[in-house]
């Protein structure tokens, strides 16, 4: 029998794509059967939430800059606005008949298996207890009503805090990719994590991580191990949990106890049952649920890292507000193969804000040293010779990197680029036709102005057990969730790509072990619109449902707008 280690290690090779095959997937979709994007919990107590005010927001570029912002109260239309700007739809699109939602959180094929929940004590407005954010009616369902009278002699959360608990429906990424869906859903938490870190600082707010935790922990507390709860539906997995703080960076943010939380959620009263996804699962991925077992995280030791003393970021931010540049994000989905080059400072910025720096977000929500590196194929970025270039987020890999990978390596330092970056030339050569190839033969990859995939240290990592694999992915997502917004900051755009051939990377690279694997792949560049799609707000459909919604005799509200969705586009 194999131990948890094995599995994920055997897990991670059986799903890689090749040159010669790809993972194991559906091979066609079951479209009657496609999931609904949208979990609900059919009777739990709704309350609505307010949209965010026409009012004016804080420059993208003070995100970055500590204490710039200045923190707003902890009141339930902040809240509202971090979920928004984290979870909420940021727009329809519709072309003929159809019509699909994005989000301001990127997911693999717009499936979105990531559900959020808000864990509260103490907000006027808000009960304490355990409420599911559903993106598209902006809405809380109250799953769990604490019992604060009964013990008050433990404090459930600190003054001025609340969690947002992170869960994956594996079924929703499977249903379309088959067995590599866990490696995605591990994106889009890493994808999520940093969206709740930037919501966050738009409020001037700290958000983190707590990363001791064990996924028991968190699935007792936000109700996910409730099996009469869920019956028939799919099931969700515990990933992560964020402790949300209305306090400006520098301010020491009180650890919540998971003693009196547990105490919390164990005497309160749970209400409402998960919905059905999808009536019929066409396929079965028996390995998503190994892999999600060996990878179970118990509660650990805190880590004590510290980012270096960096200089401020490079380059210019742009002018427009935060919350514009995330609700505007889109994953391009073709690029201009001839627009100009990328200017250089633009390039550097995008890479410099990739590296972890004190109290900036989205780095400061995790408490781990750098992981995850770039190799990046340049096609077109003025003064950048085209080729094959490697960006080290943590200089300390940099001799054993060296001694790993091919020997004809030219490890040629950049010039113009800032002192303090490790970016380093391997081959000067045209690089498209390798990026569009080892992205699964796509021009996204090689039609940018730049490509990249994402190196983990592997081996290291999962010295410090199974669970870190998700880690990984999740750093990996950050990583993409960074460069999104950076794009769009600069007037391009970017896109996530998961599908890529997993060995041949590693066989361009020269590895011959597993010390490096290539987790996510990421492209920028000049993006083309599909004039065909038309775009609608996010949330007007919520008034116009009201107009166009009749009652019932029994006094039930009947909605009569349909809605379609597809899943081609984040």
């Amino acid at each position: 029998m194999k131990n948890a280690l094995d599995t994920v290690l055997a897990y991670h090779q059986r799903t890689k794509h090749h040159l010669q095959g790809y993972a194991a997937g559906p091979g066609e979709l079951d479209w009657k059967n496609q999931p609904d994007p949208f979990r609900s919990f059919v009777g739990s107590p709704q309350l609505e939430l307010p949209l965010l005010a026409a009012a004016p927001h804080p420059p993208y570029a003070d995100l970055y800059t500590p204490g710039k912002i200045a923190p707003q109260a902890l009141t339930l239309n902040s809240i509202a606005a971090l979920l928004e700007l984290s979870f909420g739809l940021s727009a329809w699109k519709q072309y003929d008949s159809a019509r699909w939602a994005l989000r301001c959180n990127p997911s693999s094929g717009n499936l979105h298996p990531t559900e959020a929940y808000l864990v509260s004590a103490g907000c006027n407005g808000l009960e304490d207890g355990v409420h599911h954010y559903v993106s598209r009616d902006h809405l809380l369902e109250q799953r769990c009503r604490f019992d604060t009278a009964t013990d008050g002699s433990e404090r459930i959360l600190p003054p001025g805090s609340f969690l947002v608990g992170l869960t994956s429906i594996h079924w929703r990424e499977a249903w379309k990719y088959g067995e590599r869906a866990f490696r995605y859903c591990q994106h889009d938490v890493g994808h999520a994590i940093a969206a709740v870190r930037y919501a966050a600082a738009t409020l001037g707010w700290q958000a983190g991580v707590l990363s001791t935790w064990g996924d028991a922990e968190i699935g007792a507390i936000l109700g996910v191990d409730r099996d009469p709860d869920f019956g028939a539906a799919e099931r969700e997995w515990s990933d992560t949990i964020l402790l949300v703080t209305a306090s400006a960076p520098g301010c020491a943010a009180d650890a919540p106890s998971r003693a009196a939380l547990m105490n919390a959620a164990r005497r309160g009263q749970w209400l409402g049952h998960a919905n059905v996804l999808a009536a019929h699962h066409s396929h079965r991925w028996p390995v998503i649920d190994e892999v999600a077992h060996a990878c179970a995280k118990s509660a650990t030791q805190e880590t004590s890292w510290r980012p270096p003393a960096l200089p401020e970021p490079a380059g210019n931010a742009g002018a427009h507000t935060a919350v514009e540049i995330i609700r505007q994000r889109r994953s391009a989905q073709a690029f201009d193969a001839i627009a100009p080059p990328l200017p250089a400072d633009t390039f550097y910025r995008m890479l410099d804000m990739s590296l972890p720096r004190r109290a900036v977000p989205p780095w400061d929500a995790i408490a781990w040293a750098p992981r995850v590196h770039l190799l990046l194929f340049v096609h077109r970025v003025d003064d950048v010779a085209s080729g094959l270039y490697l960006f080290l987020r943590n200089a300390g890999i940099e001799a054993k990197l060296r001694a790993g990978l091919n020997p004809d390596f030219e490890w040629v330092r950049t010039q113009g680029c800032p002192a303090h970056f490790s970016l380093f030339r391997l081959v000067a050569a045209d690089a498209r036709n390798a990026a569009r190839t080892l992205s699964c033969h796509q021009d996204i990859a090689a039609d940018g102005a730049f490509s990249l995939a994402m190196l983990a240290e592997y081996d290291t990592s999962l010295a410090l057990g199974p669970w870190a694999y998700r880690q990984l992915f999740w750093e990996a997502g950050m990583l993409g969730q960074v460069l999104y917004l950076e794009a769009e900051a600069a007037g391009v755009r970017g896109t996530g790509i998961g599908c890529y051939f997993d060995d041949a990377v590693h066989d361009l690279l020269g590895i011959k072990d597993t010390f490096i694997q290539s987790m996510y792949h990421f492209t920028a560049g000049a993006a083309l619109e599909d004039t065909r799609l038309q775009t609608l707000p996010a949330y007007a459909h919520l008034e116009r449902d009201m107009r166009l919604s009749e009652r019932d005799a029994d006094g039930t509200i009947r909605s009569i707008t349909p809605f379609i969705i597809r899943t081609d586009s984040r």
